[in-house]
């Protein structure tokens, strides 16, 4: 099963303020006891929203909308990207996530099953799917 661990965007990291060395230290310790454990598939931060842009897909057309983008609530300033054996597992390593904006500051992750392939039953669609992450591991 993997699960996506999503750090929640603030004011902060909307403005692109870079995390101070003690949360580095704490997330870096953290990401290293998922890599020991055999269950890190991958880990980032994003650059705030006024770099990025949305796609907006209506009535046929795409638009395509330039950040920043107002809700911050609602964004991602980062994510970690684990492979567990149950949910319960994920439960534990999300609980042992360093606070994201640093100890003793509001911040919050928010955690997403990633859906898997065979959820979607047989199809020529899925094993192309396959067939596509197949090669990537190459």
């Amino acid at each position: 099963m993997r699960f996506m661990i999503m750090v929640k965007a603030t004011e902060k990291t909307e403005a692109g303020i870079l995390p101070e060395d003690a949360l580095i230290i704490a997330m870096t310790t953290y990401h290293e006891e998922l890599a020991k454990a055999g269950v890190l598939l991958d880990a980032n931060g994003l650059q705030p929203s006024a770099k990025g842009w949305r796609v907006r897909y209506e009535g046929g057309r795409r638009t395509v909308i330039d950040g920043p983008f107002a809700e911050t609530k609602e964004l991602v300033a980062g994510y970690t990207l684990i492979q567990v054996r149950s949910r319960e597992e994920a439960i534990e390593w999300a609980r042992r996530f360093p606070a994201p904006m640093g100890e003793y500051e509001s911040g919050e992750i928010e955690v997403r099953q990633l859906f898997e392939l065979d959820e979607f039953g047989p199809r020529e669609s899925i094993e192309r799917f396959r067939a596509l992450q197949a090669a990537r591991r190459v």
